[in-house]
């Protein structure tokens, strides 16, 4: 029987979603996000080959690096920013540094550092369309243990100054994930 388990970050992001369904916040970051991730699909699917019914449906929102980009959207590819792909190939280290999820969405950056703006903004924006904190981590986690992700993030912000009032901007996120919820068709059991 498939199983939908929805992960996000911080409980703003999910006020809109039904009460029935199976829903665990990660916390910011990635390490948090890796880590509850992990041990919520290990606590609903102990055993590997049952995993193959459960989907991951990680929701949340997340900064723009391209202008005008707006709305919700399903990245199709996720690369962890935090790593110096360079450094590490020069040094004779294996890069695994790339997700792909399928489909033609945009690209997902993911790190532990809040963007707002400045040269780290443009740089990402060279190599990615959104970014936020925990997909990378989530994605790890799914891939590791078997199991099918779907990654579904709303525009808060442009990644820019105005990103640091999140708390004020999170509440259209959240409208914007319970209604492509609501309009998905996705059942919670």
């Amino acid at each position: 029987m498939p199983r939908l388990l929805v992960l996000a970050a911080h409980p703003l992001e999910t006020k809109y979603f039904p009460d029935d369904v199976d829903l665990v916040l990660t916390g910011v970051g990635m390490s948090a996000a890796a880590v509850r991730t992990t041990e919520a699909v290990l606590t609903r699917c102990p055993d590997p080959v049952l995993r193959d019914e459960l989907t991951v449906l990680n929701i949340g929102s997340a900064g723009a690096l391209r202008d005008g980009l707006s709305g919700v959207h399903e990245p199709s590819r996720i690369i962890n920013r935090d790593v110096d792909e360079e450094l590490l190939r020069a040094a004779g280290i294996p890069v695994d540094n790339v997700i792909e999820l399928g489909g033609h969405g945009l690209v997902l950056a993911t790190g532990d550092s809040f963007v707002a703006g400045g040269a780290v903004r443009d740089a990402l924006a060279v190599r990615a369309d959104l970014v936020d904190m925990e997909g990378w981590a989530v994605a790890v986690a799914c891939r590791h243990l078997g199991v099918r992700l779907r990654m579904v993030k709303h525009v808060s912000d442009a990644a820019d100054e105005a990103a640091l009032a999140w708390s004020e901007k999170v509440e259209v996120s959240a409208l914007a994930l319970g209604r492509w919820f609501h309009d998905s068709g996705i059942t919670a059991g």
